[in-house]
Order: C-alpha cells, then sequence, then structure tokens
C-alpha cells in the first residue's frame, strides 16, 4: 500500500455492517494507492449515520485532508447535532486549518430505520440513486452546497421516504469520470445499467461487483480513486435488533 492508502484504511469503519433492521456495505478502489476518497458510518440507536467524502488532490496530502474531515464529522455526529449545523462544523474546522484553499466534496445522511425516513447533506458530491425492485428510480437530487472548507450557506436538508427493500448509492465522482485518455467517462449511464444488471446479489456483493466492473472498464489501470457506498432500508425498529455482521 502507498503511505495515503495506510492512513484512509486506517480510518476506515468494517466495511459491511448487516442487522435485521439495515445493511451497508463500502468499498474503496484502488485498494492500494487510494487518496483522498473515504466514508464513515454509525448506527445509534434507531439513526443510521453515513457520510462519504471525496478530498481534494492526491496522494499523502488528499490522506491528510480527508483525515482531518472524517475526525470532525465524528466528533460532531457524536454531539448529536443536525445535519445541516454538521456541514457547518466541518466546514470550519478544514477551513481553520488549511485555509481557503482547500475542499472536500461530501454527502452527509441520517436514516430512520424505524420508519425509513432519509435526510441527507449533498456538498458537491453526484446525487445518490435510489433503487427499488432492481431499478434504478431517480438521483436523490437536493439544492447546491458548496464543498467543505469553502465557507458555504447553511445548507438545506433534502428528506425522502424509503420503501421496505429500498437501497441507496452513494458514490464519489472517481467512478462516472473514470476514462481513458481521449476516451468517453463511465458515466451514470453506465453505471444505472450495471446497478439494474446485478440482480439477486447481497448488498456486499453488488458493490463488490460494480467496483470490479469499474476495474475490468480501465483494464485495472484508475486515474482517480472511487468510493461505493450501499445502503439498504428493511424496516423494524432498533427495540429487537439481532447480531450484528461484520
Amino acid at each position: 500500500m502507498s503511505v495515503a492508502a495506510e492512513i484512509q484504511w486506517s480510518l476506515l469503519p468494517p466495511l459491511t455492517m448487516i442487522t435485521p433492521q439495515v445493511a451497508v456495505a463500502g468499498v474503496l478502489e484502488p485498494a492500494y494507492d487510494i487518496a483522498g476518497d473515504s466514508f464513515d458510518y454509525a448506527l445509534n440507536d434507531e439513526i443510521l449515520h453515513v457520510a462519504v467524502i471525496d478530498a481534494m488532490g492526491h496522494s499523502l496530502d488528499a490522506a491528510v485532508l480527508a483525515t482531518v474531515a472524517i475526525g470532525a464529522y465524528r466528533h460532531a455526529r457524536r454531539a448529536d447535532i443536525g445535519l445541516a449545523e454538521l456541514y457547518m462544523f466541518m466546514d470550519a474546522a478544514i477551513h481553520r486549518q488549511f485555509g481557503p484553499d482547500h475542499f472536500v466534496t461530501a454527502q452527509m445522511m441520517r436514516l430512520d430505520i424505524g420508519t425509513g425516513h432519509l435526510q441527507w447533506v449533498n456538498a458537491g458530491h453526484p446525487a445518490a440513486l435510489l433503487i427499488r425492485d432492481h431499478r434504478v428510480i431517480q438521483a436523490l437530487e437536493s439544492p447546491g452546497t458548496l464543498p467543505v472548507g469553502f465557507g458555504g450557506d447553511i445548507p438545506q436538508v433534502s428528506e425522502q421516504t424509503l420503501l421496505r427493500g429500498d437501497r441507496v448509492l452513494f458514490f464519489t465522482d472517481g467512478l462516472i469520470e473514470e476514462h481513458e485518455k481521449g476516451g468517453e467517462q463511465f458515466g451514470e449511464e453506465r453505471l444505472i445499467s450495471f446497478v439494474e444488471n446485478i440482480r439477486g446479489k447481497s448488498i456486499r456483493e453488488m458493490v463488490r461487483d460494480l467496483s470490479h466492473a469499474l476495474m475490468r472498464e480501465r483494464c485495472g489501470i484508475t486515474t482517480d480513486d472511487a468510493a461505493l457506498f450501499l445502503v439498504e432500508w428493511r424496516g423494524g425498529t432498533a427495540d429487537h435488533l439481532a447480531s450484528i455482521d461484520i
């Protein structure tokens, strides 16, 4: 692994968590040379918290920037503040540490695993995809918010009610913008096609297959790192959480 990859992997939570109410799975590629992409999640009582980030730049500088972003996110998350306030806290932390020339794109999400109520703030990321019955039914668009570190205004929190079995796919721009020199990008349309052709797979298998599809398209060579994070809402309450498969 590169030094940047060592730092990033040390930050990550377990790549998969499965409970009767909700399941999550994430992956980073290329695994041994990642830089600014990362994700974090936590299940506290009936609320699943998720963040997916992409720090600007490459190599060690991006890894350090991502480390501060994830650290600020975890601190704010544990303080149990709202998503808008969480964004503002992360923004201030990045700005104080690195100044106005550094930024992190991010999506922060909260899911009530009892009701399926989803809330999110998107700070410069591609819109997540809502998957229902093996079909991408919509992109979860939201009002624009500046990347973390740019001193954006208080963001608007977007909301969506999920149905049991719905999946939400978060991804960084390194996935859809990946391309061979002079060739066309992997693109959102191709991503959607791959998603809809992966049937009967667990969330762990689905993110793995999507990651492998990206690497095949580029013959194992990528120009940017990419993060994929998939959430499946199954319903129920935290009162009867069973064992967690990690």
